[in-house]
């Protein structure tokens, strides 16, 4: 399965870089997180994990994300260590010109089992999920 958005947000690359990638700040943008929890001390870098709990509907499960890609203000990657997913992330940040980010986002990875069997509903509520984040996250972003 693989998914593609674009998104604008009216603040530095760095800012949003900073914001997305600070465990602190996660469940204030993807609200299907209702606990996470740092794996690894010290800030956020390169091979850094966290265990996020996510809900959605009835449904909850864990899963362990690491930090596969850290370039501050340019790129950041996740891999799904552990969980029933393993669709990966990854999103770059450029400079719109005006002070403002145009973010690229890119979910890619293969979907097993009875997921596999349902692609086309699970890649239609995954791009949906994604867009009303990237939406919350800009919100929240251009709001500090």
């Amino acid at each position: 399965m693989r998914i593609e958005q674009h998104f604008a947000v009216a603040r530095p690359p760095a800012e949003v870089f900073a914001y997305m990638t600070d465990p602190a700040n996660l469940a204030a943008w993807q609200d299907s997180k209702v606990e996470v929890e740092p794996l690894t001390e010290g800030p956020p870098r390169q091979g850094y994990r966290l265990r996020e709990r996510t809900k959605i509907g009835p449904r909850q499960w864990d899963q362990v994300v690491e930090f596969s890609e850290f370039e501050p203000g340019r790129a950041f990657g996740t891999h799904i260590v552990e969980g029933p997913m393993a669709v990966d992330g990854r999103w770059t940040f450029e400079d719109d010109g005006a002070g403002g980010s145009r973010v690229h986002f890119v979910a890619e990875g293969p979907l097993t089992g009875p997921m596999r069997l349902l692609e086309p509903l699970v890649r239609r509520g995954t791009e949906r999920s994604f867009r009303h984040y990237h939406a919350q996250l800009a919100r929240n972003v251009e709001a500090r």
